[in-house]
């Protein structure tokens, strides 16, 4: 009996799912999607709909319903929405639009029928999103407009191009497409020219067993797993056969890879990639950066250079010191096995290295030159892009860097690849007319094979002596080389780029702080002492408290803050996670906290002026701003105030503390945070009435700022007795500011009334009105009413142009 009602109840359970996936097979005009909405294609293997790359924020996608990771096209990259409100919406006239949760449009198809009144939407077995009128008239497909992703039967075209994108879709600098005679190309698109980099530039087409200028533009990888292009560019899987899911990727590191699917345990295997040697790959590195494999691919700086985004190493690098013209102040130091690929100067053959070295030396534009002794081949570089070190006879010759005779260089600093480790090359097993692996050497036959046995066991034994004393010598300068590279973590049995910030040990932050001995501020999140790197950098080292969070979501939310960059906001280098030591790493800011300045004395020296102010407010709201509309994680500061305002070199505003509120809540509520994140006389009323949090309530302690930075006192301040509140207080001032006259005129009076007696009356009338009049709206009591930032940074950069535009 038991046994019995257990089979009904599974029936009616699959009876269920099945009737809600026929419901989403098709989209009708009039209908929308939103979150808890999906379409599924008929056989289940696709889905579509909006997708979390995060939270809060979602992309209108389609992916695999076995892998929901992996996306194979996506609408909105570039402007994720917001995951709750947010709708996909479908018209009669067959045009499909996604509105954010604000009715914002974001994104449409661009279609416009006016003939069709009942359009609908489906999404099919291949992967394709096909909008159609009801006679069946294809008037929009997805296949037309790919992101990353090829699938089986979708074309590409000259039309179209793939693009690299990261884990949160947001595109690189790499791009697949035709190039102008025809041919399928990768390419590095950096910002003034776009370079070739597979199949080889310096090979001919013919030896690249391609045909150009073709009638037709055409490639698509079939159901078997073989790629064919019109140019003749083919390739096949090493997993060749049906039945298998497939796609082909432009990945973020600039490797095309086509994967296949595991259906048993949902993974995916790199069955075909375009670089085998991933450091082949241009510019991985970037600019004045060299890939080396250790044995995973990872980057270093050329000596005499420094990293400028560890986050990213396709920045590349930055020059330490400036190269003097004058021969006599430079010396040359000697990189092995290493290149910069392209960017030469010009070419020389048969010449010896002091021809090649005065060539350098009398160009001030020469970077420096690689130079190949025994063929006499010579180089000279004026960019250095694409850096390679890589030890095998097909590769590389020397590389001489062109730096001033002050600067010391140690042979630690020096990059290398290591001989041992994973060898990197294509599947054997197939045949690739495009890739041809002659780094691999094959015997004719088996007695010759026979003839040299005991002489290659031999000098296999030396090197095997030679590699061993070569792992003590690495073990040893291991610790000091990872203060110059970035590791890559593996993925599908080789290495990719993994963009994640710096993760320090316990240990090296006391000794950078020296036991956390010079504290420089404390707050509800921590305590924050000054320290100083290894690399010779000032930080500022966050003792965070009350983080009861597990590892995995710990760094989730770093994470997110490690992508986090802005001038206005302070930079997270990175972090700390041993035991129950939860620390982060910031950039150190010169002048501390805006509170101390700005409520100082009147006879004090760093009296911020008028044009000071006005810059620290625009700079704050351009770091609100960013965090509310331009991050993908919509972060919300929840504690604007003075204390967490930073004042650079140039007094120029850093926000601090950004991100903390959701890694500091406790009990996920917005009471709880509220309980750990508001400042008395700054939170917005919606922290005690039970509203939803939104970016709202930054705006109205923004609002709070504002008015501080006017009158150059505390809100606290603000109250005449102790029976007036902080809310109070500020319906009266604000009372005062708008029963004033709205006139344009130059006549300030009335408005000095409301600045800081300190300026002693110099500041600017109307840059002090508009400011006033953002203040009275920011510090609305209906959330509604209060701006966005973006509209608060549009009113004061407007005003600020047109008082340059008067002065002028």
């Amino acid at each position: 009996m038991v046994a019995s009602s257990a089979s009904l109840l599974l029936l009616l359970t699959l009876i269920h799912q099945l009737l809600c996936v026929s419901a989403h097979d098709l989209l009708s005009s009039g209908s929308s999607l939103s979150v808890e909405d999906v379409l599924h294609s008929p056989d289940g293997t696709f889905t579509c709909g909006l997708h979390q790359i995060s939270p809060n924020a979602s992309t209108f996608s389609i992916w695999f319903s076995d892998s929901s990771e992996t996306v194979t096209w996506s609408a909105n990259p570039l402007h994720p929405v917001y995951t709750r409100g947010s709708k996909v919406e479908l018209k009669s006239d067959g045009s499909m639009v996604l509105k954010d949760y604000n009715g914002q449009i974001v994104w449409t198809n661009n279609v416009n029928s006016s003939g069709t009144q009942h359009a609908q939407a489906q999404l099919l077995d291949t992967g394709n999103l096909i909008v159609k009128s009801k006679d069946g008239i294809t008037l929009w497909q997805s296949f037309d407009s790919p992101t990353d992703t090829l699938l089986p039967t979708q074309s590409i075209t000259a039309a179209t191009k793939l693009v690299s994108k990261n884990r949160l879709l947001v595109p690189g600098h790499y791009s697949f497409h035709f190039d102008d005679q025809y041919l399928l190309s990768l390419f590095d698109d950096e910002k003034d020219i776009s370079f070739i980099y597979w199949p080889n530039p310096s090979m001919t087409i013919w030896y690249k067993r391609r045909n150009p200028f073709n009638s037709t533009t055409n490639g698509a990888l079939d159901r078997l797993g073989h790629f064919l292009g019109s140019d003749n560019a083919t390739f096949t899987a090493a997993d060749w056969g049906s039945d298998i899911a497939r796609r082909l990727t432009l990945d973020y590191d600039g490797n095309l890879r086509l994967y296949s699917l595991d259906k048993a345990d949902r993974t995916w295997s790199v069955t075909w990639m375009a670089f085998p040697q991933l450091c082949r790959v241009r510019g991985l590195c970037g600019r004045n950066g060299i890939c080396m494999y250790t044995p995973a691919p990872a980057c270093a700086c050329a000596p005499g250079y420094e990293v400028i985004d560890p986050i990213d190493w396709t920045k590349g690098c930055s020059p330490r010191v400036n190269i003097s013209c004058d021969g006599n102040e430079v010396k040359f130091v000697k990189l092995p096995n290493t290149d910069f690929l392209g960017y030469d100067l010009s070419a020389y053959h048969f010449v010896s290295y002091d021809f090649c070295k005065n060539i350098c030396l009398s160009d001030c534009k020469c970077k420096g030159f690689a130079y190949w002794e025994g063929l006499g081949d010579c180089y000279p570089k004026s960019v250095l892009l694409g850096g390679v070190t890589i030890s095998n006879k097909y590769s590389t010759g020397t590389m001489y860097l062109k730096l001033p005779k002050g600067v010391e260089v140690t042979k630690s600093s020096i990059p290398y690849s290591q001989p041992f480790g994973p060898k990197y090359g294509p599947n054997c097993s197939t045949t690739n007319d495009i890739y041809i692996a002659d780094y691999l050497d094959t015997l004719n036959s088996g007695q010759s094979v026979s003839k040299f046995l005991y002489f290659y066991g031999f000098l296999s034994a030396i090197f095997l002596v030679e590699v061993i004393f070569f792992i003590l010598g690495w073990l040893i300068l291991r610790r000091e080389r990872n203060q110059f590279r970035e590791l890559w973590l593996a993925e599908a049995g080789y290495k990719m780029i993994a963009n994640h910030f710096r993760r320090y040990t316990y240990r090296e932050l006391v000794l950078a702080t020296r036991k956390f001995k010079d504290e420089l501020g404390r707050g509800a999140s921590g305590v924050v002492y000054k320290g100083v790197l290894k690399d010779n950098r000032v930080v500022a080292v966050k003792m965070l408290v009350e983080i009861n969070e597990g590892e995995e979501e710990f760094q989730h939310e770093l994470s997110v803050i490690s992508r986090i960059y802005h001038t206005n906001l302070v930079r997270v280098w990175g972090f700390c996670s041993d035991g129950p030591h939860r620390i982060l790493v910031s950039e150190f800011v010169e002048n501390g906290s805006l509170d101390k300045i700005l409520f100082g004395s009147e006879g004090s020296e760093n009296l911020l002026g008028w044009k000071q102010r006005f810059n620290i407010a625009v700079g704050v709201a351009k770091g609100l701003a960013y965090l509310h509309h331009e991050c993908l994680e919509w972060v919300i500061h929840c504690d604007v105030k003075p204390e967490n305002i930073l004042l650079g070199e140039n007094m120029e505003p850093k926000i601090a503390d950004f991100g903390l509120a959701k890694l500091l809540n406790r009990g996920g509520s917005n009471i709880e945070v509220s309980r750990i994140r508001g400042t008395r006389g700054y939170l917005a009323p919606e922290w005690v009435s039970s509203l939803p949090i939104t970016a709202k309530v930054d705006v109205y302690s923004f609002g709070v700022v504002l008015l501080e930075l006017l009158k150059g006192v505390r809100v606290l301040e603000l109250q005449k007795n102790e029976d007036e509140d902080v809310k109070m207080a500020l319906g009266r001032v604000i009372r005062a500011f708008t029963g004033q006259p709205k006139s344009d005129g130059s006549d300030q009076s009335w408005t000095a009334d409301f600045i800081d007696t300190r300026l002693h009356d110099q500041f600017n009338n109307s840059q002090a009105r508009m400011m006033m009049d953002l203040t009275v709206s920011c510090l609305e009591e209906d959330r509604g009413r209060r701006p966005t930032m973006e509209y608060v940074v549009q009113m004061l950069v407007s005003v600020d142009e047109d008082t340059k535009t008067i002065t002028g």
